[in-house]
């Protein structure tokens, strides 16, 4: 059957640039194997299959597959399904709902050209630690990195999640991430949790200024050796902000830059909102943009 498709690229207004993604418009009547045989033929980092909602209030039911696993909730597919979506339904600025596995999450969209647009989502539950990290000394020769590069202005590796659990590693220098190569023997052994292993590497020199944090992300297990751009990982780091970063109370943004090494440069906006010294909420956004369409068998 023939299925339409389309892809995007994502944390980004231009193409070729930020974090592409494939998004399944008539999935109807695929199973779980077809859609993850789909998503690796596509062998994007995810790929979105749009589906009918459960309550009809809702714009849509979102499932997210790796090209080797499904997610219940990942950032750039959030993202880059509501600019879709919104373009579907004329492109003007509006609030929609889309089911995904970690339950329902509110987005804003709307189009700034036919094939551009922009939106933020707001986290579905908020972060929390997702046990204690390893050791630098592990985490280092798992990165193929010294133990003198784990670490700045009082960040230290943690591990949280907001849907998707994954080890935060602040790197003293932008030089150093540039380093960082997983060690295969090490890197699951060091990272897994719940059975995935995913590394986030960040530090406070940044390529372009105006931004906030530079970062890199592994996932090999999942078929992600690099990720140009981790929204999960955006909505996770709130909570570590809130817990390392010395944050008032108050309503603050910071913009994490991504992609940078491989050439797929990417923006993610974090804002969140800290009330009596804890993370109160928080919302991840950026561009998208149209790269694709087409139809494809399945």
């Amino acid at each position: 059957m023939r299925r339409r498709f389309v892809t995007l690229d994502v944390f980004t207004e231009r193409r070729f640039a930020g974090n592409p993604l494939a998004v399944v418009l008539d999935p109807e009547g695929l199973d779980t194997a077809a859609m993850q045989a789909v998503a690796r033929e596509f062998n994007f980092p995810e790929t979105v299959f749009v589906l009918a909602p459960r309550d009809p209030a809702h714009r849509a039911a979102l499932r997210i597959f790796t090209p080797t696993a499904e997610l219940a909730f990942a950032g750039h597919p959030t993202v880059g399904s509501a600019v879709l979506l919104g373009r579907l339904d004329g492109g003007a600025a509006r609030e929609l709902v889309v089911e995904e596995g970690i339950g329902p999450v509110r987005c804003r969209t709307a189009m700034i050209d036919a094939d551009r647009g922009r939106a933020a989502f707001d986290l579905p539950r908020l972060p929390g630690e997702a046990g204690p990290a390893p050791a630098a000394a592990a985490i280092a020769a798992a990165l193929g990195l010294d133990p003198d590069d784990i670490g700045f202005r009082g960040f230290v590796p943690a591990r949280w999640s907001a849907g998707n659990p994954q080890c935060f590693v602040p790197i003293r220098s932008r030089a150093a991430i540039a380093r960082a190569r997983p060690d295969p023997g090490r890197f699951d052994a060091t990272f897994a949790i719940e059975g995935r292993a995913i590394a986030y590497l960040y530090c406070g020199e940044v390529s372009e200024a105006g931004h906030d944090f530079h970062a890199r992300m592994f996932a090999p297990g999942l078929g992600v050796p690099e990720d140009p751009a981790t929204g999960s990982a955006a909505a996770a780091f709130a909570g570590l902000l809130a817990t390392q970063g010395g944050y008032a109370d108050g309503d603050h943004a910071v913009t994490i830059e991504q992609g940078f090494e491989m050439g797929r440069p990417s923006l993610m906006e974090l804002t969140f909102t800290m009330r009596d010294g804890a993370l109160a909420a928080a919302a991840v956004g950026g561009g998208a943009v149209v790269v694709t369409e087409g139809m494809i068998e399945a």
